[in-house]
């Protein structure tokens, strides 16, 4: 009974009883409109069980009394319903109830995939899970993630007799089952409430969707193999995705064991966590045969690692250290060699964390699996990894690629995470980057480790540091490791897996490394993975432990904890940039922001970092200081205008912050540049640039002080350096874009006089001995840029090269194109050509089945200048089959040159239905901001308006009309930024 009102008011009697018949009759009408809508709402499956015999309604009983024996439950009624159609509860929060915690799962698993059926749209499986639990709080309500799946049958068992097995159990009835929908549940309405302190086993049929547009849950690829058309499923759980496949507890604290048991046609191989335990034959009703593969018992692991795949794939195998390593892939990928490269790296990286961590990987197996489309790029399941193909194999041929660093780096990473994630796993989604930073960071360890000679230094800050510098900054970013009760929503689990996580988590995780030293770094990461093996932790625990290794040594001394320390970068969004007056010795820190605000009044950014501070004089490396508040004097840092010393900060950019210096020191290190540039390390001269370029257009500094340092750039023989160089200042805004004519012949005069002896260099080798390159990582990965400036700018060497290539390609397939320039030649040979180098590049479109390839060769073919040649692009894209170009937004590509711009809005104008119904009514908002580009004025914009109106929703008239106003104001901001470069390059060319 509740509570008694504070006011009230009298009724009579009859009154009363009128009342409450009316109250009875509606609460009546109510429960059958109720159960009408429950079965209204939940999709009947629309397979057969056991292959043949329809799925059976569930029932409606009434309430049922509990019972303490086993016997038939009737099954409750099912129901599908909003949080708001019920009064609030523990389904309105984002995390389960602390009443159950899982132990083990018994999991069956039955898709309906048959070899020689792929045409069904709608592939559905069956299955049962029986949850063994415990529980730890009285409750007569049970809740579990599930989605998208029909619950059949739900019954718990229990309590369970340790003792006895399971044979005496009783059973507690299941009143009612309904879905929240808000929050994924299934709830369980149960007649009597579960005992602290017992075990009850839930027991739950159920079936569900094969995904065919996703890849979350059980979903199905289909390709061609052996010139046959086939198809495979397997599963993707993480983050959030285990609860699409069977009815969980779908969180990664909630760690359990696990036994799989797939059922599927006999013409495939069924893979899982752990190796096959045994095999045997199913008949459906229909009297086909089923093979059932039951695998072995999984280690206590989260419900996001469980993975399966059927497939009708070959492997090859190899033992290290007594365990199989298996690599799966398409039997034609198989036959040619291309899992070899993969195999034969695998088992040194396994052996390689072992001997680090001292700690050995606990699986008997480990099957590898490499998937013509995985949109997720790579997955780390336990003893069952999923890779999309493109980042796994690799052509025996393949020589001149980068791919074959790519894919040590991706395999390293997913075998980093048997360590970080899969052995010891967050305790929530707010520190995935426990995960996900660690593995990326072990990544270059691994590598460095079996590359030695490769420039680490060089590739960190190519492939880690710069992409993520320029994502994050104070205010608009987030903090890498957030608060739980940040979160409201599952789909902002999925948002976690970015550059913040990835790229800043491994950024923080390498400036620890540098300022304690690697001996002390692996060993509290030793001491970390030991004492929460198979279970979980949290960001505190893992500073724990680094703490704990600082205090047994007298050698590092620290100016505060390391919990201290590290809680200013994790805890906090954006990063530093610190300033260094070298007249002074004066250090200051201040965040970082996209454009500097002048009112720092208006801000809330007011934390300051505890900053490690590596740095050089005169290329002399000096002792760690600390700036660990918000300015600080080094008298060690002075130096004068009338000697010749220089002053870097950042260490080999180990450090998370960018670093501006007074006039006086850009003014030294400008001319310890123009001096002699081998002076300065390759990686601060990478550094120099990327950090005054973004210093310059966020208005730190003027953007002459970062153009001054490209004075001395025809001695620089790095071709990386030229890679940072170009990025930064061969911008489309600057040259593609047509608002700046005048400074393109002007960049042209400049750049060309500097850029031609590493022209030469390169072109040379192309020409000569292309071969050289395939060990020059850094070359591979820049030249792609430095080529496409060459042609841009108008080199004439460039684009005679580009012509050659191309034609010789035409005229002799088998001289392949060097896969590093590879987009730059077909693009100007497309350019440079006619009718005929288009239509050859169509006819080898359309014979190719590689994803990669025809997106590289679908924007190529946008790169013609030929006006008729882009119509006719565009006009066989929206009438050929809805497969062809698929991949790649034609109208799109065009409309990305500045010749392709006007060609495609004319376009557009005669065939906006059709470009609609080809590529969707939101590809014409990303049109309309590709062909806006350009815009600097309010008439510009209303005539885009206006051409757009008669295309778009209101919604999305408004959506585009406040994007082409920021389009606007950002052009006009970059009008006054160009203008000072013309001025600078007037002045100095």
């Amino acid at each position: 009974m509740g509570p008694p009102s504070s006011s009230g008011f009298y009724v009579s009697r009859a009154v009363a009883l009128l009342l409450a018949g009316l109250a009875a009759a509606l609460l009546l009408a109510l429960a059958v409109l109720a159960s009408l809508y429950g079965h209204c709402a939940r999709v009947p499956p629309s397979e057969l069980r056991d292959g043949g015999a329809p799925a059976a309604a569930p029932s409606l009983p009434g309430k049922q009394e509990p019972t303490s024996q086993p016997g038939p439950t009737p099954e409750p009624d099912v129901a599908a319903t909003r949080s708001s159609w019920r009064p609030p509860g523990p389904w309105d929060q984002l995390r389960l109830p602390p009443w159950l915690v899982p132990l083990h799962y018994e999991l069956e698993l039955w898709p309906r995939l048959r070899p020689d059926d792929l045409s069904a749209s709608a592939l559905r499986f069956t299955g049962r899970v029986n949850i063994t639990v415990r529980c730890t709080t009285a409750t007569a309500r049970l809740l579990l993630h599930s989605l998208f799946l029909d619950c059949e049958s739900a019954e718990v068992r229990g309590p369970l007799s340790p003792d006895a097995g399971d044979a005496t159990a009783g059973r507690v009835s299941v009143v009612e089952m309904w879905f929240a929908v808000d929050m994924q549940y299934l709830v369980l309405e149960l007649g009597e409430a579960l005992q602290p302190g017992s075990l009850y086993e839930l027991q739950l049929s159920f079936s569900g969707p094969v995904s065919q547009d996703t890849r979350e849950g059980l979903f199905l690829n289909l390709y061609t193999d052996q010139g046959e058309r086939r198809a495979l499923l397997a599963s993707h759980m993480e983050p959030t995705f285990a609860r699409n496949v069977f009815p969980c507890f779908d969180e990664p604290a909630l760690k359990a064991t696990f036994n799989i048991t797939v059922i599927h046609h006999p013409r495939y191989v069924a893979l899982s966590n752990m190796p096959k335990l045994s095999q045997s034959e199913k008949e459906d009703v229909n009297g086909s045969k089923w093979t059932v593969t039951t695998f072995h018992t999984t280690p206590h692991m989260p419900t996001y690692l469980a993975a399966f795949v059927i497939c009708d794939y070959e492997h090859i195998g190899r033992i290290e250290r007594g365990k199989e390593i298996r690599i799966w892939a398409r039997k034609d990928a198989i036959a040619d060699g291309n899992a070899d490269f993969a195999l034969n790296i695998t088992g040194p990286i396994f052996s390689f964390l072992e001997d680090l961590f001292n700690i050995s990987y606990p699986l008997p197996k480990t099957d590898i699996i490499a998937l013509p489309t995985f949109d997720n790029r790579a997955m780390e399941n336990w003893g069952l990894l999923i890779f999309d193909e493109s980042l796994l194999l690799l052509q025996p041929n393949d020589k001149l690629t980068e791919k074959k660093i790519m894919i040590s780096y991706i395999v390293s990473h997913e075998i980093g995470h048997q360590w970080f994630g899969n052995l010891v796993t967050m305790n929530w989604w707010n520190n995935i980057w426990l995960n996900e930073g660690f593995a990326s960071y072990f990544e270059f360890g691994i590598i460095n480790h079996f590359n030695p000679k490769l420039p680490m230094n060089e590739i960190f800050f190519s492939n880690i540091l710069h992409g993520v510098l320029r994502e994050d900054h104070a205010l608009v970013s987030r903090a890498v490791s957030m608060k739980v009760e940040s979160f409201t929503e599952t789909n902002e689990i999925d948002e976690l897996f970015d550059l913040i996580t990835y790229n800043k988590g491994a950024s923080l995780a390498r400036m620890l490394s540098s300022f304690l030293n690697e001996k002390i770094f692996i060993s509290a990461l030793k001491s970390y993975l030991e004492t929460f093996s198979y279970s979980n932790a949290e960001q505190d625990d893992l500073w724990r432990h680094f703490q704990m290794a600082i205090d047994d040594q007298s050698k590092i001394l620290l100016p505060a904890t390391v919990k201290s320390i590290m809680d200013s970068w994790t805890h906090q969004s954006g990063f530093p940039v610190i300033t260094l007056n070298v007249s002074t010795g004066v250090m200051k820190q201040e965040p970082f922001y996209l454009g500097k605000v002048k009112n720092q009044t208006l801000l809330t950014h007011n934390d300051t970092w505890i900053i490690p501070i590596l740095w050089m004089k005169n290329g002399t490396t000096q002792s760690l200081v600390w700036l660990d508040k918000s300015s600080k004097v080094f008298p060690e840092m002075q130096i004068s205008d009338s000697d010749h010393d220089w002053v870097i900060l950042n260490l080999n950019m180990t450090g998370y912050y960018r670093v501006n210096y007074d006039k006086l020191g850009w003014k030294k290190l400008n001319q310890q540049l123009e001096k002699d540039h081998k002076a300065i390390p390759v990686i601060h001269r990478l550094q120099l640039f990327d950090d005054a370029f973004s210093l310059s257009k966020n208005d730190y500094i003027e953007i002459e002080t970062a153009l001054d340092l490209t004075k001395y750039l025809a001695e620089e023989d790095e071709i990386i350096v030229w890679h940072a160089v170009l990025m930064n200042l061969v911008t489309r805004d600057l040259v593609s874009d047509g608002n700046n004519h005048d400074i393109y012949p002007l960049l042209k005069k400049y750049l060309l006089k500097r850029l031609i002896s590493i022209w030469n260099t390169y072109s040379t080798m192309i020409r000569e001995n292309v071969t050289a390159l395939q060990e020059d990582y850094l070359a591979l990965i820049s030249l792609d840029k430095v080529f496409g400036t060459a042609c841009l700018l108008g080199l004439e060497d460039c684009l005679q090269l580009s012509r050659e290539l191309f034609r010789n390609w035409m005229n002799h397939p088998e001289n392949e194109i060097p896969n590093p320039i590879k987009n730059v030649i077909l693009c100007y040979g497309i350019a440079l050509g006619n009718d005929k180098e288009w239509d050859f590049l169509l006819k080898i479109y359309n014979n190719n089945t590689e994803e990669e390839e025809r997106i590289q060769l679908a924007y190529a073919m946008s790169c013609s200048k030929d006006p008729r040649i882009l119509n006719r692009y565009m006009d066989y894209a929206i009438t050929v089959s809805p497969f062809t170009f698929n991949e790649t937004n034609v109208i799109e590509a065009v409309a990305a040159s500045e010749v392709g711009r006007y060609v495609a809005k004319d376009f557009l104008i005669n065939n906006w239905q059709a470009v609609s119904e080809r590529y969707g009514t939101q590809s014409l908002v990303t049109l309309l901001y590709v062909i806006g580009r350009t815009i600097s004025t309010d008439l510009q914009i209303s005539e885009l308006q206006q051409f757009c109106s008669n295309m778009l929703e209101e919604h999305q008239r408004l959506t585009v009309q406040a994007k082409l106003q920021t389009i606007k104001n950002e052009n006009l901001k970059n009008k006054e930024r160009s203008a000072r470069i013309a001025a600078w390059l007037r002045k100095n060319t």
